[in-house]
């Protein structure tokens, strides 16, 4: 009780200083004379005073960190329950909120972009006006958040091969795709899903020897029969795609 009593306390005295800061100078006095009576600290003058009035405020500082922090906390576990749902409006709303306590955290941004993809794939032209705005910024954002999570990471396994995704199957920029594939392929060696992405880059961008290799690699690491036979299947076309070129 007297942890949430000293964080109530708190709270308040942020909220009241953040309105001194919009207000006038008789407000400023007033929050100063309310944050001396909190803490019992006026104007200290002894070395055992500063110390005191320094381990007071310092206090004052963890608690409002504290606080912050479960907040955050709160809004990813929210974040992630409308994720389980399936309600990727709603979960990406909280993780935008979530990053605005911890910037710095791949994962937020690596689920951001899960969600603003999903989004974008539900952002349908109802009203029949023939714009795509909606859901290219939406796919702007999933990429965006992909590649700030890998900035923060850059082996980190799901946001390369979500980005590949994008990259490959949604805007059809096969050639930023390559480089965050073969990353991922060079890490996960055994990887089937993140070899077809990347052969289907290779064919994307003509480089069929490439793409070719690729599945005869696919097909030589599958245990999967339907796999084994839709690498095969890839790489005929690619074959006589690279014969009727010559």
């Amino acid at each position: 009780m007297k942890a949430a009593r000293k964080i109530g306390m708190t709270i308040l005295a942020v909220a009241l200083a953040s309105f001194a800061f919009s207000g006038c100078t008789k407000s400023d006095k007033q929050i100063r004379r309310m944050q001396r009576m909190e803490e019992g600290v006026d104007s200290p003058s002894t070395e055992a005073e500063l110390k005191e009035a320094i381990k007071k405020y310092q206090e004052r500082v963890n608690d409002v960190q504290l606080a912050n922090s479960q907040v955050g906390i709160w809004y990813k576990l929210l974040a992630t329950r409308y994720l389980d749902a399936k309600m990727y409006g709603e979960a990406l709303k909280n993780f935008q909120m979530a990053l605005q306590y911890y910037p710095a955290n791949q994962n937020l941004y690596y689920w951001t972009g899960v969600c603003a993809s999903y989004m974008a794939h539900a952002s349908l032209d109802f009203n029949a006006t023939g714009s795509t705005e909606e859901r290219d910024n939406y796919l702007s954002l999933s990429e965006t958040s992909f590649l700030r999570a890998i900035s923060i990471e850059p082996h980190y396994a799901k946001a390369l091969y979500s980005l590949g995704v994008l990259y490959v199957w949604e805007l059809h920029q096969y050639e930023k795709a390559i480089p965050y594939l073969e990353t991922l392929c060079n890490d996960q060696k055994r990887d089937t899903d993140a070899m077809t992405v990347l052969a289907a880059a290779y064919y994307g961008n003509f480089d069929y020897e490439k793409a070719i290799s690729m599945y005869d690699k696919i097909i030589a690491t599958t245990k999967l029969e339907s796999k084994k036979a839709e690498a095969e299947a890839n790489k005929k076309i690619v074959m006589d795609k690279a014969y009727a070129s010559k």
